[in-house]
Formats: structure tokens, sequence, C-alpha cells
């Protein structure tokens, strides 16, 4: 494997014509930081940028913990700079998103290559690639979902929109599999590592609505606005919450097939992965669940779950992860799949 798909760091010639020296450069895997300070930024990052996903890490084994986290200080970071926020904060107009996403290949790919980013998250991303495996094809694939971003995408079909959630949410879950020692040949699990991240955008896509459409973004299939005779550019209106809470009931409703097809994935992983990634699910499923029960009024405050809801899905999850028994029968309703996505 190349250095790029995360080899052990080393010497590398840089050779300039001075005199009869030929110098060399050190490259070391997270640019040169020291990894304590990387994973502890890392967590900081999380801390605050993620209180659901913070919680549910929390119960990993500790090195899954370590690069779980600074897995997702890339992730955080590279839709910080896309959406113009500090950890998840209000979005801005998206101007200039195309100068950021070159911005964030050049640094995944000075990262990968052992060189130093000046920013954390990506010396980060940098250091947990070299201990796992994760290639710049893998960051590529979540980088494509920012290009939707930069060329004002829409999507017309369903089809459109699953195709967004894989690349913004399911390539991420694919590499939280890998992270996690899942092997590249076990497709079959890896696709349902894709499942769970696509299952955590639909509850983002159904709660922040209103959100993006302040931003200039609309999530929602052309075509379901269409069935619901709304106007271009009108769903978020007062007089169509009705048509707006049938379509976030059909989001939900698809989070569940796919989480339904991610715990039998889970069902094969480590009993601490197990515990942590069930934790998440349910604590992501019940945002979901909060917007498909509140209707017309789902929108009238942001949607959360407290701590007490947070430690209650963390001992309900344990007891799931003990018995590990995926349900048998999956709900009705379409999955789609890594190939179908990416077809």
């Amino acid at each position: 494997m190349n250095a790029i798909g995360g080899t052990k760091p080393g010497l590398e010639p840089n050779i300039r014509p001075t005199s009869s020296l030929v110098r060399h450069t050190l490259r070391e895997a997270g640019g040169g930081r020291n990894r304590e300070n990387l994973v502890e930024r890392s967590w900081q990052i999380i801390a605050e940028g993620s209180k659901s996903f913070a919680v549910a890490s929390m119960l990993f084994d500790l090195t899954t913990r370590e690069q779980v986290w600074m897995l997702y200080a890339w992730c955080r970071r590279c839709d910080d700079l896309i959406d113009g926020q500090e950890l998840g904060g209000a979005l801005d107009r998206q101007a200039g998103i195309a100068e950021r996403v070159k911005v964030l290949r050049v640094l995944t790919r000075a990262a990968l290559n052992h060189q130093p980013t000046a920013e954390v998250a990506f010396d980060a991303y940098g250091q947990v690639a070299s201990e796992t495996g994760l290639t710049l094809e893998d960051a590529e694939e979540v980088i494509a979902g920012f290009d939707l971003d930069e060329q004002d995408w829409r999507p017309r079909s369903e089809d459109d929109m699953m195709r967004y959630c894989y690349y913004v949410a399911g390539a991420v879950g694919l590499m939280m599999g890998i992270v996690m020692g899942v092997e590249r040949e076990d497709t079959e699990t890896l696709d349902q590592a894709v499942d769970l991240g696509i299952s955590f955008q639909l509850a983002n896509i159904a709660r922040d609505i209103l959100e993006d459409d302040a931003a200039g973004r609309c999530y929602l299939p052309l075509e379901w606005l269409v069935e619901e005779d709304i106007e271009p550019g009108q769903h978020t209106k007062p007089h169509h919450r009705q048509e707006l809470a049938d379509m976030a009931a059909r989001l939900i409703d698809l989070m569940e097939v796919h989480q339904a097809h991610a715990r039998h994935g889970i069902a094969k992983l480590k009993f601490r992965q197990r515990w942590a990634i069930m934790a998440a699910m349910r604590i992501y499923g019940e945002i979901g669940y909060k917007v498909r029960e509140a209707g017309t009024q789902a929108w009238n405050g942001r949607i959360h779950t407290s701590t007490w809801e947070k430690l209650r899905h963390v001992f309900g999850a344990f007891r799931d992860a003990l018995d590990n028994c995926p349900p048998p029968d999956l709900p009705p309703g379409e999955r789609w799949t890594r190939a179908k996505l990416k077809h």
C-alpha cells in the first residue's frame, strides 16, 4: 500500500541542488504532531460539535475511541469549512464553496502524504489513516458530496436524494467500519455500515429542513414537492406545514429501513463497538422519531435529545449489545444499496 493508503511514515527524499548535499525531509503521520495532542484536540471538537455522538463514542474500547474521534474531527472540520460554520453553528449563504472544496482536497491529500497541514483535524485524519488503512479514495467519497453543494445541486428524485445521503454520510459509515476493523473484502458488513450513515443523514434532513432553506438549500426531492403540489421555493411556508410533515414522515420511514439493515452489520462487531454504535443509532433515531411524531409542530424549535434521553439510550444499547439479536423481519420499503447509489 502506498503512502496515501496509510503505510508507516518514513524518510522520502526531497532532492535539491545544494553544493554536494542531498537534503531529506522527514514526513510523519499526523503532520508530525504528538498523537496524544491530536486525540485530545479531536475529543474537544467532537464534544463541542456533536454532543450526541460524543456520548456514544465514550463506549468504544480505547483504541477505537481515539481513532473514531480523529476521523470525526476531519468530518466536522470539512462540514464547517464548506458551511462557513464553527463546530456546527448557523449555516451561511453558500458563496465560494468551489474554493473551499479545493482547500479540502489539498489539505486531505497533504495529510495522507504525512505532511503538516496547520489544521489539527486534517493532521488527525492523516494519523488515523496511517493506523487503519483509510485512503484518499475513501475521503474523496465524502468530498464528492460537497461537490454537489458547490454545484448548487438539488435532488430531482428520491434516487438523487439517497445518492447525496450516501456521499455525505454513508461514505462516513464505511470509513467507520474500516476504523472498527471490518475488512474491505467484507462488502456485506461495509454496506450495512453505509446503511447506518444514510439513516443518520435522513434524520438530519428531516430535522433541518427550515435551517437548510435559510441557507438556500433543499434536500427534499423535487418529485416529492410536485406530488404535494407545492410551489417552487415555498415548501417552508406556514400554509404547507402539513405537506412538510408528510414528507418528513417519508424520510423517517426510509431511515427505519436502513436502520434495520444496519442492525445486521452491527451484530458482527465486537461488544464495545456494538454498544457504542447501537447507542448512536438509538440517539439519532430518536431525533427522527420526534420529528415524525411532532407533525406540523416539528420545526417550531430545533429538535434534540436531552441528557437524560441520551443516558436512557446508552443503557438500552447495552442491553441490545448483550442480546445481539438483530430483527429477523425487515420493515417494508426500498433499501438503497451502495452498488445502486454509485451506479
